[in-house]
Formats: C-alpha cells, sequence, structure tokens
C-alpha cells in the first residue's frame, strides 16, 4: 500500500468515526488551556484535570499566576511530574504573558515559544485548539502512531515527523488529525502492547502487516519454537549435572 493511499484510508475512516474529536484536558479560556497542556509534558491528562480546578480557582488569570511563587505553585502541583521545573514555568509565562502580551495568550508560534515552558509541540496545540490554526503538535502519541501506522517514513525526530504530515494530510486535516493520532495511541495503539486484535484501522496499518501476515507470524512461532527447544535442552543438561555431582558424592562418600 502506497503512503497516499495510507493517508485517504486514515482520513476517511477518522473523519466519519470521530469527527469530533478534541482534547481531554479540562479548561475554560486560552489561558487555562495553556496553563494544562505545560502541566501535561510526560504527564497525562486524567492527572491534570485533577490538579488544576483547585490552581484555577487560585490563580484565575494570568496576572494572579505572575503575582506568586514558584514556591506556592508547587503545593498545586506536586502531583504531576517535574513540579518544581513547571511550577518555574508557569510563574515565568505568566510574568511574560502580563508583561509583554497584555494578560492575553498570543496566537502565533513563534511568540508562544517565548513563554516559558512552551516548545514547538505546546506552541502548536495551542495555535490549533484556540486558534483554529492548521498545525500538528508531536506528542508520543502522535510520534508513535504516525510510524506504526505507516504515515511517515524513517522520521526519527518529532519535527520530521510535523513536516511529513502536514505535507501529505489534506490542507483541512491537521488540526483535528492531531487529536485522532493522541486518541488512538492512548487506547488502541499502546507503546509497549498495541491492541492489533481490536484495531479498527489494522487493514491499513504498516505495523499489523509487518507483524501479522503469515510469514511474520511464522517466523514468530520459530522463534518460540527455538526458545522451547533451548529451555529443554537446559533443563536435560542441568539434570545430568546433578546426577554427576550426586554420583560423585556417592563415590566419595
Amino acid at each position: 500500500m502506497t503512503k497516499p493511499e495510507r493517508y485517504k484510508h486514515f482520513v476517511e475512516y477518522f473523519s466519519q468515526h470521530q469527527p469530533d474529536a478534541e482534547t481531554e484536558l479540562h479548561y475554560a479560556s486560552p489561558y487555562q488551556l495553556l496553563v494544562a497542556v505545560i502541566l501535561s509534558a510526560q504527564c497525562t491528562d486524567k492527572r491534570i484535570n485533577q490538579v488544576t480546578p483547585a490552581l484555577f480557582e487560585r490563580f484565575p488569570t494570568p496576572q494572579a499566576l505572575a503575582a506568586s511563587t514558584s514556591d506556592e505553585v508547587f503545593n498545586y502541583i506536586r502531583s504531576v511530574s517535574y513540579p518544581n521545573n513547571k511550577a518555574k514555568h508557569l510563574v515565568g509565562m505568566a510574568k511574560m504573558l502580563v508583561e509583554d502580551f497584555n494578560g492575553e495568550v498570543p496566537s502565533g508560534i513563534g511568540e508562544l515559544q517565548k513563554l516559558p515552558g512552551v516548545g514547538r509541540k505546546t506552541a502548536n496545540v495551542i495555535a490549533s485548539v484556540v486558534f483554529d490554526e492548521q498545525a500538528i503538535a508531536v506528542d508520543t502519541h502522535v510520534f508513535r502512531v504516525s510510524n506504526r501506522i505507516g504515515l511517515t517514513t524513517n522520521a526519527k525526530t518529532p519535527l520530521a515527523v510535523e513536516k511529513q504530515l502536514m505535507k501529505y494530510l489534506p490542507k483541512d486535516a491537521p488540526r483535528i488529525a492531531h487529536h485522532w493520532l493522541i486518541l488512538h495511541g492512548r487506547y488502541i495503539c499502546l507503546a509497549r502492547s498495541p491492541k492489533c486484535e481490536v484495531c479498527p484501522i489494522s487493514w491499513f496499518c504498516k505495523y499489523y502487516e509487518q507483524t501479522h501476515t503469515e510469514a511474520a507470524l511464522k517466523k514468530v512461532e520459530a522463534v518460540k519454537l527455538k526458545k522451547a527447544k533451548d529451555q529443554k535442552k537446559k533443563h536435560a543438561l542441568n539434570k545430568i549435572s546433578k546426577e554427576l555431582k550426586k554420583r560423585s558424592v556417592d563415590k566419595n562418600g
């Protein structure tokens, strides 16, 4: 199957089955989403949604957050990954919003990336979700699933994945494709044990094609058989070794 064909099937399937896919982070304003996305780095959305209600109640605006300290913010986010760094980033981000952007979240990816704690991925999330820009943020799920399905080829970095996706996706698709890939990676195409047996898109997935063809299955079976033989041989050698030791003891005794 060619790459354009995979893209066609990918867009057609998810357009029909997940036409309204969106972020699972809870937020009520661009500022709140920015905070949530910064916190979500290497952490689950579920955990972030547990932390942000109290955080937003205490710091409802960039001004309130900017007037705080990283030590105070830490107390609200101590259960997320890397809370010390993220607390510093949040306060620094809020101060820059107030001082340089009149307390408003900027729409430009370049301007967003100037904010502490905001890399290209976070900037793309804000640009696409808040400002409806056709951008695609590449997190671990997007990176993994794109490569597995076969949407990308030899893409070794998030930027390489982003460029290939932007090149081949229809112009109106990157914004929602980001969510399709994340949700598929979060619930079906898991990192360690992908649920290929229940995956609805396995029929055009390159990974499935490589691992579930007759030849691939035979190869797996051959490896299992060899492992079983090796274990049997090891067991037999151990048995012989024990018998020899026993005879040696009896002879010396």
